[in-house]
Formats: structure tokens, C-alpha cells, sequence
């Protein structure tokens, strides 16, 4: 495939790497060479199979959109932009492209996603919940999207919504625990990523799965078929 990365940051640039493992073809753009998604032309994404977005918060959303234009499919790793979910999803429709998004991409966190799904009748149970996250200081949104898709697939089970509690520090790859406390016992669930290369490896074949499809998915859906 002919694959553009958005994002030359740690992440961005390891998708990169893996991706050309694979053996695809792949090209990179900055925020600088791509302000306000102005180089994401029709003319520049005809040849583009798939791009991926490991951008900034600010900038996502005009990338998104830049790309169904040119009916571009996309795989967007960037988070701080779930507000906007629906209108997003609706495009994508209108338009026939194909978007897939996920606040992770590793398979071991999808994972985790299922176990606290499961965990959570606890909170029927005279238990309390606290989620934790722990990311890198250059981090820029606080909770991280991981965190708040747990706390979304933990309320939805249990109709519970806990408090998300964030640390910034140091070069931390990325941990979430989610805390169950009752008087008589602590109930703990934690995904610690070791290296950013899980993550980067789940985006890339993601973006190998959305090639040629069109709709609008959540990787938690998908995974499973990889």
C-alpha cells in the first residue's frame, strides 16, 4: 500500500518505521509541512491508499476532513477530538470513505477494555472505582482517550461513572488502572505499555484492514478480525 503518515513525533515516526517493515510504501508530513491540513489536496491523496493521523488535538479535525473530501480513507490515532464523534461519523457516511479511530491501538488494551467491561458489576456490589492514568509529561490532553473510553465502557455496564485521576512525568509509555475498593478487598486491573512498538504495529495493520473498505469503525470492534 501507499501509506501517509501525519506526525513525525515518537509515535508517528515509529508507524512509520513499521510501517515500511510491512513493506508498504510510506511518506511522512510535519504540522509544519501541513498547517491547517492545507497540503492534504486532492491531488496529493490520489495516490494515497490509507493515511494515518498521529497528530495534535488542534489539528486532527481539519485533517479528517481534508481526507473525506478526497474520499481518503483514514486511521486516526490522535485523541482530544471525540466531541465531535458524530458529526464526523456522519460525514464519513455522507461521503463514502472510510474512517477507522481508536485512543489505542495495542491488542493487550482492547483487552483490558473487555476485562473492566466485565469488572465493573463490582460497583453493584458495595464496590468504589477510581481510574488512574499515567502518560509522558509531553502529553497533551489529560484525561488520555484511553481513560476516558474505560470510563465510558465502565458507566455503560454499570451505570457508574468513576473519577479519572492523570499523572504527566518523566517518558512513560502509557498505564491505566482501573481501582475497585470495598472493606474487604481491592479489586486492581492494569494495562503498563512497555514500548510505544504495540501500539504502532495495531495502527498499521489497522490501516492494512481499512484499505478499500468504506464506513466508520472503532478498532475495539475489529481487532479480533486482524
Amino acid at each position: 500500500m501507499n501509506i501517509l503518515v501525519l506526525g513525525r513525533g515518537k509515535t508517528g515516526s515509529l508507524v512509520a518505521e513499521i510501517a515500511r517493515e510491512r513493506g508498504h510504501e510510506v511518506s511522512v508530513l510535519t504540522g509544519k509541512d501541513n498547517p491547517g491540513a492545507s497540503s492534504l489536496t486532492p491531488e496529493r491523496l490520489s495516490k494515497i491508499n490509507v493515511v494515518l493521523d498521529f497528530t495534535t488535538p488542534e489539528a486532527v479535525l481539519d485533517n479528517i476532513f481534508a481526507c473525506i473530501r478526497s474520499r481518503t480513507n483514514i486511521v486516526v490515532g490522535t485523541t482530544g477530538w471525540y466531541n465531535d464523534l458524530g458529526r464526523v461519523r456522519q460525514e464519513v457516511e455522507s461521503n463514502g470513505t472510510g474512517l477507522l479511530y481508536s485512543p489505542n491501538f495495542f491488542i493487550g488494551v482492547n483487552i483490558f477494555f473487555e476485562a473492566a467491561r466485565t469488572a465493573a458489576a463490582a460497583l453493584h456490589q458495595g464496590y468504589f472505582g477510581q481510574i488512574f492514568e499515567r502518560h509522558h509529561a509531553k502529553k497533551k490532553d489529560a484525561p488520555s482517550g484511553t481513560a476516558l473510553t474505560l470510563a465510558k465502557i465502565i458507566k455503560e455496564a454499570s451505570g457508574t461513572e468513576l473519577e479519572i485521576i492523570s499523572f504527566r512525568e518523566g517518558d512513560v509509555v502509557g498505564m491505566h488502572e482501573v481501582v475497585l475498593d470495598s472493606p474487604n478487598d481491592t479489586i486492581y486491573l492494569c494495562h503498563d505499555s512497555k514500548s510505544r512498538r504495540g501500539f504502532a504495529e495495531g495502527a498499521v495493520r489497522a490501516a492494512e484492514w481499512l484499505a478499500g473498505k468504506k464506513g466508520f469503525y472503532d478498532f475495539k470492534d475489529v481487532w479480533r478480525e486482524l
